[in-house]
């Protein structure tokens, strides 16, 4: 009967551990590269720029989105940089991808803010904040808590019940 406990506990815990792992932090198979890609920032305003760089391509690599004009980076460089339309929107997030040889990796790119407005009587902004960019994953606190939340709990309930003795088994 004990052992009935322990695996039930054991099993309460690792799927609370797999449900705790937050999904938007998955990466897609397709991301999945022999190279390493990303751009920097992973926001930027309409007009404002981006470098792409690329590590560990042997190849000649494209780099493409609907929100800026395909880029070139040589064989033997690491970076480009690129201009996104001034037409972009504010709010939607495009896919860019990276074709190295046979392989491709996406990552996304983000459209924040208004058009950089260029009047004399405006004071400058300080631009949009702007995380790690391409497959770099941030760390969000709320989300990391209510892991930690999570397993402590499972593993509590899973240390009370393992501990615990059915009534009337006998032993007083």
């Amino acid at each position: 009967m004990r052992a009935i406990r322990v695996a039930s506990a054991a099993l309460l815990g690792v799927t609370a551990l797999s449900l705790s792992a937050p999904a938007a932090h998955a990466a897609r198979l397709s991301d999945l590269t022999s190279f390493g890609f990303g751009v920097t920032p992973s926001a930027v305003a309409p007009g404002g720029q981006v470098i792409l760089r690329v590590d560990g391509c042997r190849h000649r690599t494209t780099v493409s989105s609907g929100v800026f004009d395909a880029v070139m980076i040589p064989r033997g460089h690491s970076s480009a940089t690129a201009t996104v339309d001034r037409d972009a929107r504010p709010g939607t997030v495009y896919e860019v991808t990276f074709q190295c040889g046979d392989e491709s990796g996406r990552t996304d790119l983000t459209i924040v803010g208004d058009r950089p407005t260029h009047h004399p009587t405006h004071h400058p902004t300080r631009g949009s904040h702007a995380g790690a960019g391409g497959t770099v994953a941030g760390f969000d606190l709320s989300e990391i808590g209510l892991g930690a939340a999570l397993v402590a709990g499972t593993m509590g309930a899973a240390w009370y019940w393992s501990r615990r003795r059915p009534e009337g088994d006998g032993h007083s």
